[in-house]
């Protein structure tokens, strides 16, 4: 009994040749098909993985355009802020006349003329910060740029409301001169 068990069965007659085939063949494909299976849950992990790593790279790639977009949103208003600022800002003021403002700690001084002065005394005029320096615009532009960033605009000082009606009364009859240095 040296032989397959196929052999051995064949020389006892209870298969034919042709049995034996079909037999071999659907063995065959059955074995084939558990290996598609096999091959086919590593690729459909692979294929999940690599969809899951698709998906963290675009939601990372959506993250940094938005933030590259506000950061040139936020570039272009400080632009349009600074051309306002530049195409409105009045020139020749330098004078004679000393215009101290106070810039958050530190007293400022520009030197305006007398014109100027009295528009930046009475509030027609307002200081903001340029560059490097100070430009001075009229009310209805420090309006627009008050309203697109309000740190650019120096404050404006508060009149010292300690005052009683009576004693204001009796001091507006002492005009202090505006050429006065202490």
């Amino acid at each position: 009994m040296a032989g397959s068990l196929f052999d051995q069965l064949k020389k006892s007659g209870l298969v034919d040749e042709k049995k034996a085939k079909k037999v071999k063949r659907e063995k065959y494909q059955q074995s084939k098909q558990s290996k598609n299976k096999k091959g086919q849950t590593t690729q459909t992990e692979a294929t999940k993985l690599a969809a899951e790593a698709a998906q963290k790279k675009a939601e990372r790639d959506r993250q940094l355009n938005q933030e590259r977009q506000q950061q040139q949103a936020q570039k272009a208003a400080k632009a349009e802020l600074y051309q306002l600022i530049d195409s409105n800002r009045l020139k020749k003021v330098d004078g004679d006349i000393a215009y101290n403002f106070v810039d958050g700690t530190v007293v400022k001084t520009l030197n305006v003329t007398a014109e100027i002065h009295k528009r930046l005394v009475s509030d027609k005029i307002r200081i903001a910060k340029f560059k490097s320096g100070y430009a001075l615009l009229p009310e209805t532009v420090a309006e627009k740029v008050a309203q697109r960033d309000e740190n650019v605009l120096i404050p404006i000082a508060k009149k010292d409301d300690s005052l009683s009606k009576e004693d204001e009364e009796y001091y507006a009859q002492f005009e202090v001169p505006d050429d006065l240095i202490w």
